[in-house]
């Protein structure tokens, strides 16, 4: 295949990868910007390719300076919209300083050095603004997680490599066998091109996607009205919490569920029997911190997973939820509710974690707690641990 097919099969991978980013666009409004920039830069690499073509038609430097300026923008594009996926996009005034240097640098040197610059040099931004990229990848909080972030990764940095080795190692190979080599490499790079045209955008286009399923994921796991896991999320979230505790380690769980919900919902309103749902889903959450797996099973029951926990901590650990709750909800909204909750716990000694088995103990010991009067946190009495008041 000659260079001037490549180039033509260049364009065209990059004109489909751009309007293949334009219709994903459409479905990831959350990614428009960086769907945008990153379509946005497969045209102007496909600009650039033109105008490496036709570079000679130009006068003087003006052809090969402007192809690297634009192609080099491109690269910008890209790296623009990686680092827009964390909210941290670079100033476009310094990318507009560095393309001014670089075409400044073309019309000043471009004149005796037209081949060192072409060949090796107009290089070196390409292969840093990838190395870039590859590092903004690395330390990505969203792509953080996402199996298509090391896809990327490899893509970039082969693609940095590969133009690394134009700046700095292709020239003492042309220093040892002449400039007969030149094509070759020529032809080498836009071989890598095509793969790289064509991998880029599926890894970018990727990890968009993936995210979107994350999130699809964790709407279909969450209640809407507390924002704690539902009944779906805690028995599919629940065995990697375990797990990640340690093999040996004792568990405890809460069963809760919020005492006379219904005289509430009579007295004040719907709207103020939500409003206590959410109390009691923010103070569980303050109390327990992130190592707790906490859930509305429905209505208004809860279900409180604390990897790791004894009984005796567990326990001060639904006291505590008890008292705050009474108390934010006695202050809360100009509504002097009296809002209390009965809690079951139970425990198991790490031998085994069967999750449904935990929680049908701690439901048992919470149906004592509110045959005894409610407002009272009961132990499971199976499960080994004395039934306390």
């Amino acid at each position: 295949m000659d260079l001037a097919t490549l180039w033509y099969l260049t364009i065209g991978t990059l004109l489909v990868a751009a309007a293949m980013t334009l219709w994903e666009r459409q479905a990831h409004a959350q990614r428009s910007r960086e769907l945008g920039l990153w379509a946005a830069a497969y045209g102007v690499f496909a600009l650039g390719c033109i105008l490496a073509m036709n570079r000679n038609l130009l006068p003087g430097v003006s052809g090969p300076a402007l192809t690297n300026v634009v192609m080099v923008l491109g690269y910008f594009l890209v790296l623009q919209g990686v680092m827009a996926l964390d909210g941290r996009p670079l100033r476009p005034a310094f990318i507009a300083g560095l393309l001014v240097g670089i075409g400044t640098a073309w019309f000043v040197l471009g004149t005796g050095w037209a081949s060192l610059l072409w060949n090796h040099a107009s290089a070196f931004p390409i292969a840093a603004i990838c190395a870039l990229t590859v590092f903004a990848l690395f330390r990505s909080r969203t792509a953080k997680g996402s199996r298509s972030r090391s896809i990327a990764i490899a893509v970039f940095a082969c693609h940095s490599l590969t133009y690394a080795v134009r700046t700095f190692v292709v020239p003492m190979v042309v220093s040892a066998y002449g400039e007969s080599v030149l094509p070759v490499v020529a032809k080498l790079t836009m071989y890598e091109a095509v793969l790289f045209t064509v991998a880029m955008p599926m890894s970018l286009i990727a990890l968009v996607r993936e995210e979107d399923r994350a999130r699809l994921l964790a709407s279909a796991r969450t209640d809407f009205l507390t924002g704690l896991n539902n009944r779906q999320g805690f028995f599919e979230l629940s065995p990697e919490r375990l797990r990640q505790s340690g093999k040996n380690a004792s568990h405890a769980l809460l069963a809760c569920d919020l005492d006379h919900f219904k005289a509430i919902n009579d007295t004040y309103g719907h709207e103020a029997g939500d409003s206590v749902l959410k109390l009691f889903a923010q103070v569980a959450g303050n109390v327990v911190g992130p190592s707790a797996l906490s859930a509305r099973l429905g209505g208004e029951e809860f279900a409180i997973l604390l990897p790791g926990m004894g009984a005796q901590e567990a326990r001060k650990v639904g006291e505590d939820i008890a008292r705050h709750f009474t108390e934010a909800a006695a202050r809360g909204n100009g509504l002097a509710i009296v809002a209390t909750v009965s809690i079951g716990l139970a425990v198991e000694d790490g031998s085994k974690s069967d999750l449904a088995e935990l929680l049908a103990a701690a439901d048992g010991a919470l149906y004592r707690a509110k045959l005894l009067g409610r407002n009272r946190i009961e132990v499971a009495e199976s499960r080994g641990i004395a039934a306390a008041a």
